[in-house]
C-alpha cells in the first residue's frame, strides 16, 4: 500500500494496530498518555449525551396555514418556465463540473449516459456503485423533520432511478447556533426525520459531521443559515445492464409519471422565487407511498420495460422533462392532469414522483406490472 501512495506522491503512515483489548491506547513515543475503554467513546455506550433546551419557532405553525388558493396562477406559464430554467438554483452547473476530467481512472459510467446518481464501475465484476448528494434547505427550514426525511428520500430516488438499491448514507449537518432554542429545535427535528427515513429505506448512517454556528449578523442580530442536513447516499447496482439513464431515448417513446399528482406548490422554487413567497410548509409527503414508488421503479427497471427514469425535484415536472429531453436533443408533448392546477403540475415540487419513458411496443407489459401494484401513475 505504501508503494501505491508513493506513486501518487501522497503521504501515508501507519498510526496504530487493531487489538482485541476493547480499549483505545494512545502513545507518545513509548509513553502511554491515554487508556480509554471503547465503550466510553461511542453513543449508545458510555459517551455523554447532552440534551439542550429547544422550542418550536413561531413561524412553524403559521407557515402550515399556507393555501395554494392564495396564489393566483399566472396567465402565461411559458414565462414561468423561462424564468425557472434561467434561475441560478436550477440552471445547468455544467460550466463547473466540465472543467474537471470525469474520466480519471476510467470508472465513471455517467459521462456519456447521464443518470440521476453518479455511477462508478467496479472493474472485474458485473456490479457498479451509484452515489448522490442531496438536500433542499428550503424544505428543511419549512419543516425540519419532514424536510430531512424528504432529503433522504430524494437521495434514495436518485439511486433507484439509476438502477441501484440504496445501501447507506453519510451526512453533513449544517445549522446555526445550537444554544438558540429554535435552531436546536431544527436540529432535533432533522435528526428525527433522518432516522425515520433511513429506517424505511434500510440505509444505516455510516458516518458524518455536524457544523454549528453557521450564521451572519444583520442589523445587530444573528441570522442562522437555513438548516441544511446534506445527505450523501451510496447504492449498489447488482447488474450493470440495470443502469438506467435519465435521458429520453427515442422520439416515439411514451412518457409516464409514476406517483401521485398533487395540487401543491409549497416551498417550491416557483413559489419562493417567482412569487416571492417563503412562508409555506413542505409539500405533501408520505413515506410509505415514497417507498412504493421506488420499489415500483426498481421492478420496472429489472423487468426491462422502461427506457429512462428521472425523479421530480427542483423546479418540478417541467424541469425534469426538460432535463430528460436535452441529452439526446429530443422534446416532449404532455397533457397536464385535470385534477390539479397547471402550475402545480408543472412546477410543484411534491416528492414521490418519477418520470419514466416507455417504448410503444412494450407498453402493455409496462402497464401489466403497474396494474398489479398499488401505485398511482398517469400518462
Amino acid at each position: 500500500m505504501k508503494d501505491i501512495f508513493d506513486k501518487w506522491d501522497l503521504s501515508c503512515e501507519q498510526i496504530g494496530v487493531v487489538t482485541n483489548s476493547n480499549r483505545v491506547r494512545y502513545f507518545v513515543k513509548d509513553d502511554i498518555v491515554a487508556d480509554v475503554p471503547c465503550h466510553d467513546l461511542v453513543l449508545g455506550g458510555g459517551a455523554p449525551v447532552y440534551k439542550r433546551e429547544y422550542k418550536e419557532p413561531k413561524y412553524f405553525s403559521e407557515w402550515k396555514k399556507f393555501n395554494i388558493d392564495s396564489i393566483i396562477q399566472p396567465d402565461n406559464l411559458i414565462d414561468v418556465a423561462k424564468f425557472l430554467t434561467s434561475h441560478e438554483n436550477i440552471s445547468s452547473k455544467r460550466w463547473i463540473y466540465e472543467q474537471y476530467d470525469s474520466m480519471v481512472g476510467t470508472a465513471n459510467m455517467s459521462t456519456n449516459n447521464p443518470t440521476d446518481a453518479g455511477v462508478v464501475n467496479i472493474k472485474g465484476t458485473n456490479k457498479a456503485l451509484a452515489m448522490t448528494v442531496d438536500c433542499n434547505a428550503r424544505m428543511v427550514n419549512a419543516d425540519p423533520e419532514n424536510g430531512c426525511a424528504m432529503a433522504v428520500a430524494e437521495a434514495a430516488r436518485n439511486i433507484v432511478c439509476s438502477g441501484g438499491v440504496p445501501s447507506a448514507i453519510t451526512n453533513c449537518l449544517n445549522f446555526g447556533n445550537p444554544y438558540n432554542p429554535e435552531v436546536y429545535w431544527q436540529f432535533v427535528g432533522s435528526i428525527k426525520g433522518m432516522k425515520k427515513a433511513c429506517e424505511k429505506f434500510n440505509t444505516p448512517v455510516t458516518g458524518g459531521n455536524v457544523s454549528f454556528y453557521n450564521q451572519s449578523v444583520t442589523n445587530g442580530s444573528e441570522v442562522p443559515v437555513f438548516p441544511t442536513p446534506t445527505i450523501g447516499m451510496l447504492g449498489v447496482i447488482e447488474d450493470k445492464k440495470h443502469i438506467t439513464s435519465l435521458a429520453f431515448q427515442g422520439k416515439s417513446d411514451l412518457i409516464y409519471m409514476i406517483g401521485e399528482c398533487v395540487n401543491d406548490i409549497s416551498s417550491s422554487e416557483y413559489l419562493a422565487s417567482y412569487h416571492k413567497i417563503n412562508n409555506s410548509s413542505t409539500p405533501y409527503f408520505d413515506l410509505e407511498k415514497e417507498h412504493i414508488v421506488q420499489s415500483t421503479v426498481t421492478k420496472l427497471i429489472r423487468e426491462n420495460v422502461i427506457e429512462s427514469a428521472h425523479d421530480i425535484s427542483d423546479g418540478g415536472a417541467f424541469i425534469t422533462l426538460l432535463e430528460s429531453s436535452m441529452p439526446n436533443n429530443l422534446g416532449f408533448d404532455i397533457t397536464t392532469c385535470s385534477e390539479v392546477r397547471e402550475d402545480a403540475f408543472l412546477f410543484g415540487e411534491a416528492p414521490s414522483r418519477i418520470i419514466v419513458s416507455v417504448r410503444e411496443t412494450i407498453e402493455d407489459a409496462f402497464l401489466d406490472i403497474l396494474n398489479k401494484i398499488d401505485v398511482l401513475f398517469c400518462c
